[in-house]
């Protein structure tokens, strides 16, 4: 007789959001970043925090916030992608809120992201309304968007909806979007562990940055949505912007064009690169000839594609296998302006449902 499988099958509390946060170096923004992750009104929640090693007192910060977060120090920076992976695997919530240290959230920023996630099964993803904010989280008398979610355009870069224009009454309906910034994202457990290659959510190879970016196409191929909650209100200090690279660490720079062409190698189908050939090598071009005039520590990225390309490609290998959504469907994401899908009547609906539960 066959013995039975002694492999225990791991339950999630329904409900929980956990909230992940990966800290490095954090110490200006940690502590009221998670005292407005404490504050929230969403009844249930969690805080794993992974520190990648520290070395500016954010340590100090965080040890006051042991008896109400789980927080674990990690001896080297791992990156983040391999941390929010190590947070997740800790996570008991079958929702994951991915959070940076340098965002501050609206007390119900996690409630309104729950209130239009459980309205639709295919949603994978929630985002909300990001606005900018100074490194001393000082809000601005003229406030400026960050995020209402990512884009990407013909030449594979991946931007921020509304990044940088005043908020003045745009983004104020429900859609559905590409993806999300992971500097404040809302994810499904069920998606997280249907789209997860090789054992990971987020990629370890990126390291940092485009990590969210390379999920959210991950997700889009695999058939899950992004929603956009106007609702769900935060700040957040953002120092990666196109046109601040020079101001950026060397390292950052380097990752970032790694990452651009992993993502790619990855994710890429072939009705998408026919479709924009043009812009992606116009964009490669430049690219390139920067990393060999201007940018050369970043010439290291072309070194670790090559290396890792057998490993590269036996993911593209699982991704396409897997893939539900057509050639149309994608092709439709990649424009130069941003790009949204309208939602049905019943999440606009969502602000009345939940003012009359709070009444």
């Amino acid at each position: 007789m066959a013995r039975k499988s002694q492999t225990a099958v791991k339950r999630y509390s329904p409900g929980l959001v956990s909230v992940t946060l990966v800290s490095y170096n954090s110490g200006r923004f940690i502590r009221r970043c998670l005292e407005s992750i404490l504050e929230q009104d969403y009844p249930s929640c969690e805080v794993i925090v992974i520190d990648n090693a520290s070395t500016d007192g954010t340590v100090d910060i965080l040890e006051h916030f042991e008896e109400r977060c789980s927080i674990h120090y990690n001896e080297e920076n791992i990156g983040f992608a391999a941390a929010q992976n190590q947070a997740i695997a800790l996570a008991k919530g079958e929702w994951i809120f991915t959070l940076n240290p340098d965002v501050l959230l609206a007390q119900d920023f996690i409630g309104q992201l729950m209130e239009a996630a459980e309205l639709d099964p295919q949603v994978g993803t929630v985002c909300g309304k990001l606005l900018s904010i100074s490194a001393s989280f000082d809000i601005p008398a003229k406030q400026l968007v960050d995020s209402t979610g990512i884009y990407f355009t013909p030449t594979l870069r991946h931007l921020d909806r509304g990044s940088l224009q005043p908020d003045n009454g745009h983004y104020q309906k429900f859609e559905y979007v590409f993806g999300a910034t992971a500097a404040a994202a809302l994810y499904r457990r069920k998606m997280i562990e249907d789209i997860s290659i090789q054992g990971e959510f987020f990629d370890g190879d990126f390291f940092v940055y485009r990590e969210d970016a390379d999920v959210a196409w991950r997700a889009q191929l695999l058939g899950w949505r992004c929603l956009y909650s106007p609702n769900a209100l935060g700040y957040h200090v953002r120092s990666v912007l196109p046109g601040r690279r020079r101001a950026l660490p060397a390292e950052i720079n380097m990752h970032s064009v790694k990452n651009r062409f992993l993502m790619r190698m990855k994710n890429m189908t072939p009705h998408l690169y026919r479709k924009n050939w043009l812009a992606i090598t116009g964009r490669d071009l430049v690219v390139i000839g920067a990393c060999l005039v201007r940018e050369h520590s970043s010439l290291k990225a072309f070194g670790f594609v090559l290396r890792h390309w057998k490993q590269v490609m036996a993911k593209r290998r699982e991704i396409m296998r897997r893939r539900r959504t057509d050639d149309q469907y994608m092709a439709q994401w990649f424009a130069f302006e941003p790009q949204s899908q309208p939602v049905a009547e019943a999440i606009m609906r969502v602000p009345k449902t939940r003012a009359a539960r709070q009444s």
